[in-house]
């Protein structure tokens, strides 16, 4: 807590193209804009009451003894308390506002878990603090006051409140019947409630102002060829929400393994929570979708080879209100994390999204 964040509040993103079409052609781009550099594995992106720009960092963990155990290879994930918020005002025109937020990774800070995501509404922030894994590994957390797994409020003057446990209420409901999994991930404030996806839980909740939570949605596994092409089950693993024009919910997948290309689905949940349906196919490990004042849709993945296999080189797609799609930036996004589209219908990124200290949010051009 460093700074203060000035007042007002902003509402959630408006509209949503779910037409399907062949992906356009790929036309030369500018070279980005870099907006903010040396970030600890950036992730989510809001505009604020003050239209600048917060992007949340998930930090680079620390060497405490609290600790979890790493999903993706040897070793564990230790507790620092090295999370944050940094606004962009301008081009290299930026400052860290929130610091001390919860951080777990393996050493040397790569592919952190911490803050995921942001947003803005009842004249506050909230922000999502993932987990991942079992939310009974958390206990020790819980014990020494941190809030890993949780859904934080924080006033414009810096006060910090948990306000949800997501990883308890997946321990208790459980929505989707596997095995405990929780890691809350992206978030939506609209005018009445929050939305929340937990890509642990393979779950979409809804948080409600008097901060009880229900379950939207579940996304069920399906079978995909495996390695060898036996079939296995997948899980959905939802890592973006956001609010259409006629209220309906549009949640983009990571997948779980294997990973398949092109196995990436966006579906649509009724406003008042129902079975998910795909409405776009064809996509590799969705890490957010966004909406322009255009009405226009950005599909953002974090690996367009699948998260198996090396390099991370990212795709970022508009689908227009009529379905016609074209790739934005092709071949530049290494890793990337998050979309934002302002009012005037710029895009930002963020870039490097699983480094410490390399991550950096870009502006686009079309």
């Amino acid at each position: 807590m460093l700074h203060t964040m000035t007042t007002r509040w902003i509402g959630a993103a408006g509209a949503v193209a779910c037409v399907l079409a062949a992906a356009g052609p790929v036309s030369a781009q500018p070279a980005p804009v870099v907006m903010a550099q040396g970030l600890d594995n950036p992730r989510g992106m809001a505009l604020g009451p003050d239209n600048a720009i917060y992007v949340v960092e998930a930090g680079r963990g620390g060497a405490s003894g609290l600790c979890l155990p790493n999903p993706t290879g040897p070793g564990q994930r230790c507790y620092g308390a090295t999370g944050a918020v940094t606004r962009i005002d301008a081009p290299n025109v930026q400052a860290r506002v929130l610091v001390g937020l919860p951080s777990v990774a393996v050493p040397g800070g790569a592919d952190a878990t911490g803050p995921h995501d942001i947003d803005f509404g009842f004249d506050h922030a909230f922000i999502t603090v993932g987990s991942g894994g079992d939310p009974a590994l958390l206990t020790p957390f819980r014990q020494a006051g941190v809030n890993l797994g949780s859904l934080l409020m924080v006033s414009y003057t810096g006060v910090i409140t948990p306000i949800i446990d997501v990883a308890a209420y997946e321990a208790s409901a459980n929505p989707d019947g596997g095995l405990p999994d929780s890691n809350v991930y992206s978030l939506d404030i609209q005018t009445s409630r929050g939305v929340v996806t937990d890509a642990g839980g393979n779950s979409l909740l809804q948080i409600l102002p008097d901060l009880s939570v229900s379950t939207l949605a579940v996304f069920p596994d399906r079978m995909v060829p495996g390695p060898g092409g036996t079939p296995i089950p997948m899980q959905t693993v939802p890592t973006s929400v956001v609010e259409g024009p006629d209220g309906s919910l549009y949640v983009g997948e990571l997948t779980g393994f294997p990973f398949p290309l092109g196995g990436a689905n966006v579906y649509r949940v009724p406003a008042n929570g129902g079975t998910p349906q795909v409405v776009a196919t064809g996509f590799t490990n969705i890490i957010d979708i966004a909406i322009g004042p255009d009405g226009a849709a950005y599909v953002l993945e974090h690996d367009i080879n699948g998260l198996a296999t090396a390099g991370s080189i990212g795709r970022l797609t508009r689908i227009g209100p009529f379905g016609d799609r074209s790739e934005i930036a092709a071949g530049l996004l290494t890793a990337p994390g998050n979309v934002l589209i302002g009012t005037d219908n710029s895009i930002y990124v963020s870039v490097n999204s699983t480094s410490a200290g390399s991550g950096q949010v870009w502006r686009l051009s079309r």
